[in-house]
Order: structure tokens, then C-alpha cells, then sequence
């Protein structure tokens, strides 16, 4: 039971001993929420939240109520901030003054409060407060607190909620940095990639050698697409083949290394548990996956007057090299070695040969499905003939 006079520095006695070093926000939230019921606070729901930088989520915050095995983590898309959820809210109010806003549930207005109070009330909650968390940078994010006492939060309360925000406020921004970085980083090169480079490996030369199915792709008639389409038209067509490729390759375990104009290089990396053949079976499923839906897609695009998108993709299997190449101060993490090559020439070969998917002998073996033979070819840059196959009955 919440006691008038708690005890608030055990708490922040946590904080800085041990709370701190915790790795995963549901954790420390849960925690923190835990030890305060634990000094006699009259506390029922607990969040934090904050503005993220990613392609998709706006907003980010961890919510722990009483009896909650685990803390939750909960997002906002971009344009949250025109939306009735957000206008009006206390969240608005303490983001826009920089101040707290604190409500007792039991007196509610109709044609005053925000529905979210009543949402609250609804489930039984007495008193809510919702203080900001500022940043080291002078910027805010902000925390809230809820209770379900009959009597709600005291004036002693809420003054010990607010002193305790002010040391919340960096361990985090801690976690809030971290989710930036991971997001930046799996944004711009990928998760598999970000994982390395958070884990330290940005040293030039660092890598590995991996084995896995490659994938590359382009589009056809680009060059032409570029001088015919306005930039805007431009930009759409290729997100949204991008976004197709990227949705079926994601969807088998693949992973995008790099969008190269409109050429993409994508692997499928062999592990304990994905064999080489499953690796195989998966890209060419993924490719199979993308023609489909571009061709739902590309009928849309017909009936409004767009160009339709069609690509090519050639995919091989062996040993690449996964490593960090560049100047001292500008690196990539890429894959590398005669794999590379060869099934970058052999997605050539697809507007030559006919056929929008083409794989090499290694793939065809593997992947447990009726294939046609197209003979042997040269490739550039590859001294022996290449035999090169397509999947039977598609063209």
C-alpha cells in the first residue's frame, strides 16, 4: 500500500548504483516501477517516452503498470502530432511548455479534458501527472505517472515524482541515444551491418569470411526512365520497387547490403540452423515473391498511366568476404570476391537470355525445383564459361 510519507532516495540510490546499467529499457522501467511501490509510492502505471529519428516511428516509449510480467514498448508513425491522440493531450501540453501537467482522474470534463484521461478513469486510475525529461541537449521527452489511491497523488507526491524525473532523465536518454544509433544503422546499412558496427567492428580491414546465397538485381530501362519521369515520379518508382524486394527478401531471411543506383546486393548468409540449400531455395522463393507482387503493382501502375517495373535478378551461392573497406574516415561494410562478381555478370545475362531470373549451377542443384538449362556463357572478367540456368516455365 502507498504510504504518505515514502521514501524517495532509495530509489535514486538505484539509479545510480545499479539501475543505470541496465541494457534494456523494459527492464529499468519495470525496475524503477517496482522499487517505487516498494518505498510506499502510490504508483500504478509508469511510462517514458521520447521523439526517435527512424524512416517510420516518430515516438517511442516503455509503459509498466502493477502485476506486469514485462514492460511493454510502444511507437508512434510519423504524423502522430496531427492526429486526435496526440492534439490536445498532456503529452502535447508538456512537450509544447516545457512544464507539468498533472489531472485528477475523478473530476474529469467533458468539453475540457483529453480522452486519454478518460481512458484512464475508465480503468480504474484516480490522479495523473506528466512532468518532461530534459535531455542534455536542452531538448524534452517526458514520463508520466498514474494511480489508482482513492485519494490520488499528494503535493508531496507530485514533488517527488518531478525531483525523481530530473535523474531519470539521463540513464534515459541513454537507452533513447542507443535506439537511435541501432535505427540509424539498420536504416543505412542494414541490420546484420549495424549489429557489427555497434558491437565495434569499424575498424578498417575488420570482417569475415561468410557463405551464403547473393542476390543482384537492377531495373531494366532505367537510363531512359531518368530522362523521361519527373524526380518525384523517379523517386516513387524506385521506393517503390525497393520496398517490394526488400518486403520478399526480408520476409526468407535475406538481408539488403546495399542499393547501388537501381541495382540491389542482397545475401542470404548460411548459418548453424540455414543451411546452404536453404539459403538457395529461400532467394530464389524471394525473387519469385518480388515478380509477383510487381505485377499486381505494375497492373495498378498501367490503369494510371505509369510505367510498369520490371528488373532483373541473378543469384549464385559461395564464399564472399564481409568486411570493412574504405578511407580512414569513410568506410563500408560490403561483401566481396569472386561470388560478388560472378552474380552481378550473371543478373547481365537476364536481358540477353529472356528470362528475368537466372542462377547459377550451385543454386539450381539446390533448390529442389524443376530448372532449364541455358547452356554455358562467358562473363566478364570470369576466364572459365559459366553454366546458367532459369527456373523452368518462367520467363
Amino acid at each position: 500500500m502507498a504510504g504518505p510519507d515514502w521514501d524517495l532516495e532509495p530509489v535514486i540510490d538505484w539509479l545510480f548504483r545499479t539501475g543505470r546499467l541496465n541494457e534494456d529499457p523494459r527492464d529499468f522501467i519495470k525496475a524503477l516501477g517496482e522499487r517505487l511501490i516498494a518505498c510506499g509510492a502510490p504508483l500504478w502505471r509508469l511510462r517514458l517516452g521520447c521523439r526517435t529519428i527512424h524512416p517510420q516511428i516518430a515516438v517511442w516509449s516503455v509503459v509498466w503498470s502493477r502485476g506486469m510480467a514485462r514492460a511493454q514498448e510502444r511507437s508512434g508513425r510519423h504524423g502522430f502530432m496531427n492526429n486526435d491522440t496526440y492534439v490536445g493531450s498532456p503529452m502535447a501540453f508538456v512537450a509544447q511548455s516545457g512544464t507539468s501537467f498533472r489531472r485528477k482522474l475523478t473530476e474529469l470534463e467533458e468539453d475540457r479534458d483529453h480522452r486519454v484521461l478518460f481512458e484512464l478513469a475508465a480503468e480504474g486510475a484516480t490522479d495523473y501527472l506528466a512532468a518532461p525529461l530534459v535531455f542534455s541537449d536542452g531538448s524534452f521527452s517526458n514520463a508520466t505517472v498514474v494511480t489508482t489511491e482513492p485519494a490520488g497523488f499528494s503535493e508531496e507526491d507530485i514533488a517527488k515524482f518531478e525531483r525523481l524525473f530530473s535523474f531519470v532523465a539521463s540513464p534515459f536518454e541513454v537507452f533513447a541515444i542507443r535506439r537511435i544509433a541501432a535505427a540509424l544503422l539498420d536504416t543505412y546499412v542494414g541490420h546484420r551491418i549495424g549489429e557489427r558496427v555497434l558491437s565495434g567492428q569499424i575498424k578498417r580491414g575488420d570482417g569475415e569470411t561468410i557463405d551464403a546465397a547473393i542476390w543482384f538485381s537492377d531495373l531494366r530501362d532505367f537510363t531512359p526512365l531518368t530522362e523521361t519521369l519527373e524526380p518525384a515520379d523517379l523517386i516513387d518508382l524506385l521506393n517503390t520497387y525497393f520496398e517490394a524486394v526488400t518486403a520478399a527478401v526480408a520476409a526468407r531471411g535475406g538481408e539488403v547490403l546495399r542499393f547501388i543506383g537501381d541495382a540491389m546486393l542482397i545475401v542470404f548468409p548460411v548459418s548453424e540452423t540455414f543451411s546452404r540449400a536453404a539459403a538457395c531455395r529461400a532467394a530464389v522463393d524471394a525473387a519469385t515473391d518480388a515478380f509477383d507482387g510487381l505485377a499486381t503493382i505494375n497492373h495498378r501502375r498501367r490503369r494510371m498511366n505509369r510505367p510498369a517495373i520490371e528488373f532483373g535478378v541473378g543469384i549464385h551461392a559461395g564464399t564472399v568476404i564481409y568486411g570493412n573497406v574504405g578511407a580512414p574516415e569513410r568506410l563500408d561494410f560490403t561483401v566481396m570476391g569472386p561470388a560478388v562478381n560472378r552474380t552481378a555478370r550473371l543478373e547481365g545475362l537476364t536481358k540477353e537470355l529472356g528470362h528475368s531470373l537466372l542462377m547459377s549451377a550451385e543454386v539450381a542443384e539446390a533448390i529442389g525445383r524443376e530448372t532449364l538449362p541455358l547452356g554455358s556463357h562467358s562473363l566478364k572478367g570470369v576466364d572459365e564459361r559459366f553454366a546458367v540456368f532459369a527456373l523452368a516455365g518462367e520467363s
